[in-house]
């Protein structure tokens, strides 16, 4: 179990480092899917009260790692083959709409900047091998090109799985980061060129491109759904 709270940054809440603790610990595998994750042990093995602790746990809630039971509470959310699935369909549905939508931003005038220090956070990741950060990177990246199309309803869409695409880029670590970070430069080349019909179809072949390999990587690893 992790028992202290990780953070790099003193100024965060006791809420906000909770929430960082808990979620590196499900994405390590120190909070297995499925267990039970009591407010008051957490409360304890972080040494914070347990309203912070409750409130990391609503967050999660939300980016779809916890799920909340009536009478049972929280627990690590089961991930399923299907899961996987079905959440490849979703990036399909969403991302390569809000790729097109972000280069259309592009070529109307947004200057992507965000977009641009995320990319170099995420290459820097990779040149460092650093497979913790990889994963939290690249998240990043696929979440603000969506908040670079402006479309709320969109983001909303996207947020309660942002979780679980973290926990699948943890999962599939095994999928060469560098080819990862190579078809992210392109996507972000052609948002930033305004290339909208271009920048779809790199991030639709982007995704494609990880479906199979991620399925077959976790074969023995989950249920099948």
């Amino acid at each position: 179990m992790v028992t202290t709270p990780a953070s790099d940054d003193p100024g965060a809440s006791h809420a906000d480092r909770a929430e960082r603790t808990i979620r590196a610990g499900i994405l390590s595998g120190a909070y297995p899917p499925g267990s039970r994750l009591r407010e008051r042990d957490l409360s304890e093995a972080l040494g914070f009260s347990r309203i912070p602790v409750r409130e990391a746990l609503t967050r999660l809630t939300g980016e779809g790692l916890v799920v909340m039971e009536p009478r049972r509470g929280a627990s690590v959310r089961d991930l399923s083959l299907r899961d996987v699935a079905e959440l490849f369909d979703l990036r399909l549905s969403l991302e390569v709409f809000a790729a097109r939508r972000a280069a259309e931003a592009c070529a109307a005038g947004a200057d992507g900047e965000r977009l641009r220090t995320l990319m170099e956070a995420a290459q820097d990741a990779t040149r460092r091998g650093d497979a913790a950060q990889i994963p939290a990177a690249n998240t990043a990246l696929h979440a603000e090109i969506v908040a670079m199309t402006g479309n709320r309803l969109l983001r909303d869409a996207l947020h309660p799985s942002l979780g679980l695409v973290q926990w699948l880029f943890t999962l599939t670590g095994g999928r060469d980061p560098h080819v990862q970070c190579a078809e992210h430069r392109e996507i972000c080349a052609a948002i930033h060129a305004g290339r909208a019909e271009l920048a779809g179809a790199l991030a639709h072949a982007h995704i494609e491109r990880g479906r199979e390999p991620s399925l077959t990587a976790l074969a023995g690893v989950l249920p099948p759904g």
